[in-house]
């Protein structure tokens, strides 16, 4: 009798059904099937989808902490700690410039605002975000950065907080010399630990992803985005054509191929199409990035502070939602008013980094800035912004992949042969 090797050889957890991968894609097209002919069961589903967030965000501050001190205690150096932190908010710059250049250039093309009928706006409101956008400004922003007690960050899950007494316990660590070695080595195998807790979590993805997909669905309908397919079709044509364009351009400037990174994060990817929440995945994809080559501190640095100012999708997106509002109300806003309005978006964006309801909040108040346009507007938006989350999520995802990878290459702390085994070279 002939025995299928391959069959012996594998494992119980290599086979496809055990596969994460499957098992999300699988739950995350049952939860839009629900959603369509089960509507209000599906949206009942909802909690599924809130208790694996609650689960991923009970770990993400305690990991974000223990990665980033490690990271500086191990190399010792302030300097190279801050020229990480500069070249990577440059960075961060120079590519929301051209997110919001791009979703400029797409919204002016093919004019999705052109004949939106505009009845339905007086009928919404949208105050919360409004008075959300007055309380929040750049300066306020800024102040909030640095935590009132040492542990505040910890308990509001504030993750700038977080990121900005882990790099001040870290420097003064580094700086304690041989008496700050237990304490780092104490760290490491905390941080073994929530990891382990991480994969715990991550076990039950798929039923998160189902209840997430199965109440956007059942929620809102899939009839709703018949009236602003246009907008959402303009939305996933430029978040592509940035990612296969520009991010794919500048991985290939560094001899990474774009194709090999989104199939080594592709349950991340799931995840977060599922969930339409990229910190759905914030400590899972810290863990591959390091495995994939990228040192420990400029994982720590560059990932935590990219999801509050490298959020690309969710810049293509606000670039693109500006001017829909002014092509549904008629407003002809020259060249000169349309970069105005990008160059506040510019600053706006990083604003509302935790606010809920962000994307909404920063428009708001870009709209107010600039008076150009009507904030009743927004209310065009309200019924599809959640069919588009998933464009703005995975986007933002594979654009602070892209910047780790840039900038752990530039500073010399990307292990090539390393990335290369991961990635199947």
């Amino acid at each position: 009798m002939i025995i299928d090797q391959t069959i012996v050889d594998t494992p119980v957890e290599q086979r496809w059904y055990k596969n994460l991968t499957v098992q999300v894609l699988t739950c995350v097209c049952i939860g839009a099937v629900l959603g369509v002919i089960a509507p209000e069961f599906a949206a009942s589903l909802k909690v599924l989808g809130d208790i694996f967030i609650k689960l991923i965000k009970m770990v993400i501050a305690p990991v974000i902490f223990i990665t980033i001190v490690t990271g500086i205690a191990s190399i010792g150096s302030v300097s190279k700690v801050g020229k990480v932190g500069l070249k990577a908010f440059i960075y961060f710059q120079l590519i929301t410039m051209l997110a919001l250049g791009l979703g400029l250039a797409v919204v002016n093309f093919l004019q999705p605002g052109s004949g939106i009928d505009i009845s339905a706006v007086a009928n919404v409101d949208v105050s919360e975000y409004t008075n959300a956008a007055k309380q929040t400004t750049v300066l306020k922003f800024i102040t909030n950065i640095v935590p009132e007690f040492a542990f505040g960050a910890f308990t509001e899950g504030n993750m700038l907080q977080v990121l900005f007494f882990a790099i001040v316990f870290g420097v003064a660590l580094a700086g304690t010399g041989e008496q700050g070695i237990p304490i780092r080595q104490g760290l490491e195998r905390l941080g073994a630990v929530f990891f382990r807790i991480i994969g715990m979590v991550m076990k039950v993805a798929p039923l998160g992803a189902l209840g997430a997909m199965a109440f956007t669905v059942g929620k809102f309908g899939l009839a709703s985005l018949w009236v602003l397919a246009k907008l959402m079709f303009a939305v996933y044509v430029t978040c592509l054509l940035f990612v296969f364009g520009i991010l794919n351009l500048i991985l290939w400037k560094y001899n990474i191929s774009l194709w090999q990174v989104l199939r080594y994060i592709r349950e991340e990817l799931l995840i977060v199409l599922g969930t339409s929440s990229s910190e759905s995945v914030l400590p899972r994809i810290m863990e591959k990035l390091e495995k994939l080559g990228c040192s420990k501190h400029v994982v720590g640095l560059v990932v935590p502070t990219g999801y509050s100012f490298n959020l690309d999708g969710t810049a293509i997106y606000l670039s693109m939602a500006a001017i829909f509002i002014a092509q549904a109300f008629a407003k002809d806003l020259s060249l000169g008013q349309q970069l105005l309005i990008m160059g506040i978006l510019l600053i706006t964006s990083k604003g509302a980094a935790g606010v809920a309801g962000s994307g909404f909040v920063t428009l708001s108040a870009t709209l107010s800035a600039t008076q150009m346009l009507p904030v009743e507007g927004l209310a065009l938006l309200l019924g599809v912004d959640r069919f588009m989350s998933e464009a703005r999520s995975l986007t933002n995802l594979v654009g602070n992949v892209a910047a780790t990878i840039v900038i752990a290459q530039s500073e010399k702390e990307f292990n090539e042969p390393q990335a290369a085994r991961e990635l199947g070279q």
